[in-house]
């Protein structure tokens, strides 16, 4: 295959038909996260790349989310799979997928990583994750979130080994935090991602709703925290050794979420019912700091 370099010559992003661009934006849109926003910063051809991703993303966690059997989310997501392979092999049947091949080709996103962020929505879609081992785990953080984090690096600009380093922590930080303020919600559709093994270390059940009134879950939200910003700081040293101006949406997310880590460790998890949460202002003056640090 024929990696493309990215256009600077005033034609369309990626060489995209504007009307499957706004299609694929409209994904992105419609989630009603902030990640649009986020990625302005990136120049056409990296913006719309990461809106491609993001795309693929938000739809096939979607089908791990939907109502329905897990014999019919898995075969869903198999589909997803055949698709994946279709691309590599240059066949496009929609807008997505004529954007994401322009993604995949100009910026050398490697299969396996795609492949590996379906595995993971698998893995929720066979149903219910409950207090996982540890080595469960940490193959769910890799894959619903390194994973994400190997596409996005190639996209921002840096195809490096550090920079696949970069994707390793700052993803498994990334997901580490997510567990850990959404530990109450997650209860609610069944699930409890904290690692089996420190449950029992603090005595806490290994059942969601149990898990969400237990003493011994302040220790355990303690120490997963711990790890995160462990994560935090490998990515940000491995930083350094990547291409600076391609690692900016890294440092963003790394500084966003390290804040809400710390805002939920002020909080701790005796009311894991309460989510933490940052302020627009916050965000915005937390992105300002990164982008010139």
């Amino acid at each position: 295959m024929v990696f493309l370099r990215a256009r600077h010559d005033g034609g369309t992003p990626l060489g995209c038909d504007p009307a499957d661009l706004a299609e694929v934006e409209a994904v992105v849109r419609d989630s009603g996260t902030s990640f649009g926003k986020g990625m302005q910063i990136l120049p056409p051809d990296r913006r719309y790349g990461m809106y491609a991703v993001y795309a693929f993303c938000r739809l096939v966690d979607d089908v791990a989310d939907d109502d329905g059997t897990p014999q019919d989310k898995c075969q869903r997501l198999d589909a997803w799979r055949e698709r994946i392979g279709r691309l590599y092999a240059g066949e496009a049947r929609d807008a997505l997928d004529r954007v994401l091949l322009a993604t995949i080709r100009t910026f050398g996103l490697r299969r396996e990583d795609f492949n590996a962020v379906i595995d993971g929505m698998e893995m929720d879609a066979r149903g219910p994750i409950v207090a996982p081992d540890e080595a469960t785990f940490d193959l769910y953080c890799d894959r619903v979130a390194s994973a994400v984090g190997r596409l996005s690096v190639r996209v921002f600009g840096d195809s490096s080994a550090a920079a696949d380093t970069v994707a390793f922590h700052l993803g498994r930080a990334l997901q580490i935090t997510n567990i850990l303020r959404d530990v109450a919600e997650d209860a609610q559709r069944g699930r409890l991602y904290l690692p089996a093994e420190l449950l029992a270390r603090f005595d806490v059940p290994l059942t969601p709703q149990g898990a969400c009134h237990a003493e011994g879950l302040e220790s355990v939200g303690r120490i997963l925290a711990g790890r995160a910003h462990d994560h935090f700081r490998t990515a940000a040293a491995a930083m350094r050794q990547c291409d600076r101006r391609a690692m900016r949406p890294a440092r963003v997310m790394g500084a966003t979420y390290a804040a809400i880590l710390a805002a939920q460790e002020r909080q701790g998890w005796r009311r894991p019912e309460c989510r933490v949460s940052l302020s627009r202002p916050r965000k915005l003056l937390i992105a300002a700091r990164a982008l010139v640090s």
